[in-house]
C-alpha cells in the first residue's frame, strides 16, 4: 500500500484480510497520521520525567537493572490499560467516533512509552544534554527511531532538530495505527486483545531501547549527585500520560 504521493504505508501488508484502500482512504490515513504527528510533538515536552535521584528514592534498594525492570513492567501495563479501553469502548453497540479513539490510543501509548524512554535513558546514565524542550526532542527522536540516544554522539541528537523527524514520524505512526485498527473491530477483538497488542510492543521497544542503553551505561557511583537530581522541570501543563502503579 502506498500514499497518494507514492509515499509506502509501512505495515500494511501485515494487515490481514484487509481489502486494498482506496486513494481517498489513503489519503485520510495520511493525513490522520500528520495530525496525530502534529499533537505528539506538541504532548512530548509535556511528560513529566522523573530524575535518576527520585527514581532511586521511589525504588529504594533497586539496583539499575532491577529499576529498569520495573519501569518496563509499569510501562507495559498502562499501555495495556489504554489498549484495553479503547479495545472495550469499540465494543459498544454503538462505538464512539473510531478517529478519536484511535488517536488517543496512539497518543496515549507513545506518551507511556516515551516517559519510560527518558526515565531508562536516567537509569542508565545517559541523561541528553541540554534543556527540557531538546531533551524531549531528543527522547521523541529515540521513540521514533526505536533506539537509545548516545549523548557522545551528536548526529543521534541533531537529527531531533529538522524536518525530517516529523516525516519519519508521520511513518512511524501510521505503521502504529494499522496495527492498532484490529483493536476497533467490534465483538471481534475487544479489550483482552487491545491491552495485549500494546503490552507486547511495548515490551519490544523497551528492550531495544535498553540494550542500546547499556552499551554506553555510566554507573551511578560516577554520576555526581547534582547530576542526579532533578532536570529542567516539565513546562506548566505539564501532562502526565496514563499510569499503572509502579510505585512498589
Amino acid at each position: 500500500m502506498s500514499t497518494p504521493d507514492g509515499e509506502a504505508v509501512p505495515g500494511a501488508e501485515h494487515s490481514p484480510g484487509a481489502e486494498p484502500a482506496l486513494p481517498y482512504e489513503r489519503g485520510r490515513m495520511r493525513a490522520f497520521a500528520g495530525a496525530v504527528a502534529d499533537k505528539l510533538i506538541e504532548t512530548a515536552p509535556r511528560i513529566p520525567v522523573r530524575s535518576l535521584a527520585t527514581l532511586r528514592a521511589q525504588f529504594p534498594g533497586k539496583g539499575p537493572e532491577e529499576l529498569a525492570d520495573a519501569l518496563i513492567s509499569g510501562a507495559t501495563k498502562s499501555s495495556a490499560t489504554v489498549g484495553a479501553g479503547v479495545g472495550a469502548a469499540a465494543m459498544l453497540p454503538v462505538p464512539p467516533a473510531m478517529p478519536t479513539e484511535l488517536a488517543t490510543e496512539v497518543v496515549g501509548v507513545a506518551s507511556v512509552e516515551i516517559k519510560l524512554i527518558a526515565e531508562l535513558h536516567e537509569v542508565y546514565g545517559q541523561r541528553p544534554p541540554g534543556g527540557a524542550a531538546r531533551r524531549a526532542a531528543a527522547y521523541l527522536t529515540a521513540w521514533t527511531h526505536e533506539r537509545g540516544i548516545d549523548p557522545l554522539k551528536p548526529a543521534t541528537l541533531n537529527a531531533a532538530l529538522g524536518l525530517q523527524l516529523r516525516r519519519e514520524l508521520r511513518q512511524r505512526l501510521l505503521k502504529r495505527t494499522l496495527r492498532n485498527l484490529p483493536t476497533l473491530t467490534p465483538f471481534m477483538i475487544g479489550a483482552a486483545v487491545g491491552a495485549a497488542m500494546n503490552h507486547r510492543e511495548t515490551r519490544k521497544l523497551a528492550e531495544r531501547i535498553r540494550e542500546d542503553l547499556r552499551s554506553g551505561q555510566v554507573p551511578w557511583s560516577r554520576i555526581p549527585p547534582e547530576a542526579q537530581a532533578a532536570p529542567e522541570a516539565a513546562p506548566e501543563g505539564a501532562s502526565e500520560p496514563p499510569s499503572a502503579d509502579t510505585s512498589r
